[in-house]
């Protein structure tokens, strides 16, 4: 059998500024392990875009080298066609890049309103001494900030949450929750880590089409890691594969269900036979 080798196809334009998201050339090393190894990534504007790859591929410490949360050894992060390599997350976060994580990170003992709300901080204008002595201009922010995170709760599908606990919420409805807080931060690329987790089969097939919503309807990128392989083929419009901090593939979701160095990396060599497909579902921790 022989093996192909994966190259990306050549970006369209420049890609440092043509895409919302790009990363160039990305290594990161946590001393003398490799664990992702010259990666380059596009996320172009209105996509859906998904990374997949095997337990331990680098899909989570390449998605924390992109929101800033590590510093990536060599190479560069651009957002919007800035060079955000050195930015801390929070000002990532302020510049138009949101994210929701592998396990959930909610303020449980706030409501979900609340929760959203203090992701509009980036974008409020009061200041410390007017929320102190409630100026008229701060009680207008304050109100136009609750109703705009119960609209985000309402376009997530927890219109009636606004008032609950996060922590008396259901997994499922929490997972929305950290979508809306995301969401608040108006973002241009959206990146969501095991989005369906814990999410029965309804509740995916509503998250695909929530998803087209969110590109279609307010323009945001979306970037996945997702271990569904049923979520990833329907949604996605092109899916990259890392495996052992490596790309190995990068493609149409059809490139990739039949690329075989993708099912030997899923599958094993042993395991592989020609013409196999992916399994439908992958469960696992990136």
């Amino acid at each position: 059998m022989t093996e192909t080798t994966a190259t990306a196809p050549a970006p369209v334009g420049d890609p440092f500024t043509d895409n919302i998201l790009y990363a160039d050339h990305i290594t990161i090393r946590f001393g003398g392990l490799v664990a992702v190894d010259d990666v380059s990534f596009a996320i172009p504007p209105r996509s859906v875009t998904s990374l997949i790859g095997p337990n331990g591929a680098g899909k989570t410490t390449f998605f924390n080298v992109l929101t800033g949360l590590y510093e990536a050894s060599e190479g560069s992060v651009h957002l919007n066609g800035r060079d955000v390599t050195t930015v801390k997350p929070h000002r990532r976060a302020a510049m138009g890049m949101a994210r929701t994580f592998q396990n959930i990170r909610l303020f449980g003992l706030m409501t979900a309103e609340e929760n959203v709300m203090v992701a509009m901080h980036p974008h409020l204008k009061a200041g410390v001494l007017s929320t102190i002595i409630r100026t008229p201009g701060q009680r207008r922010e304050e109100r136009e900030a609750r109703d705009t995170a119960r609209e985000l709760l309402a376009y997530v599908g927890i219109p009636k949450a606004e008032g609950e606990l996060a922590r008396n919420l259901s997994y499922g409805d929490q997972r929305r929750l950290e979508i809306a807080r995301a969401m608040a931060l108006q973002p241009k690329v959206l990146l969501l880590d095991e989005p369906t987790a814990g999410m029965n089969p309804q509740e995916s097939a509503a998250f695909n089409d929530f998803v087209y919503r969110v590109r279609d309807e307010r323009g945001i990128s979306v970037l996945l890691i997702e271990h569904d392989m049923s979520v990833i083929m329907k949604i996605s419009e092109r899916i990259t594969v890392l495996d052992r901090g490596r790309m190995i593939a990068e493609g149409t979701p059809d490139d990739i269900r039949n690329n075989q160095q993708v099912i030997e990396a899923y599958l094993g060599k042993t395991g592989t036979r020609e013409g196999r497909r992916l399994p439908v579902a992958e469960k696992g921790t990136a």
